[in-house]
């Protein structure tokens, strides 16, 4: 059994049985209603902010382009707001507190930077631009 497999089985079996545990526990503490009212809320504030950031991702991209850089850091900050969006359109607590984590800048860029480092070591790019891969770091 592969690591991509354990992904799998996390991802379509527990993440679902989690989100119902949490749904049915504060459903049970505010009443069915308030809590589908309150995952509808936070659905459309994540919309809201789903658009505003990726707004601004993609102003940042222009600028990038513009200038005749290659926008690394804004390609890899639209893949992580398009991830939130979907998230938050995924009913429940859990995928909308990671998905509303991911639209706040300094946690996208703490995860920016894990991931382009993971991404680098398996391209087999060690050190680049002091430490960094370029276009990619903090």
């Amino acid at each position: 059994m592969g690591p991509m497999v354990g992904v799998l089985v996390v991802l379509f079996l527990l993440v679902p049985l989690a989100e119902l545990f949490v749904i049915i526990q504060v459903g049970q503490a505010f009443g069915a209603l308030n809590t589908i009212a309150l995952l509808i809320i936070v659905s459309a504030v994540g919309a809201w902010l789903v658009k505003r950031e990726g707004m601004s991702v993609w102003r940042r991209f222009q600028r990038q382009v513009e200038s005749g850089s290659v926008p690394g850091k804004e390609i890899a900050d639209g893949v992580m707001i398009l991830f939130a969006g979907a998230l938050l359109m995924t009913p429940g607590f859990l995928t909308d507190l990671l998905g509303i984590s991911l639209l706040i800048p300094p946690v996208r860029a703490v995860v920016r930077g894990a991931v382009m480092r993971k991404a680098a070591r398996r391209a087999g790019i060690f050190r680049i631009d002091g430490g960094r891969v370029d276009g990619f770091g903090g």
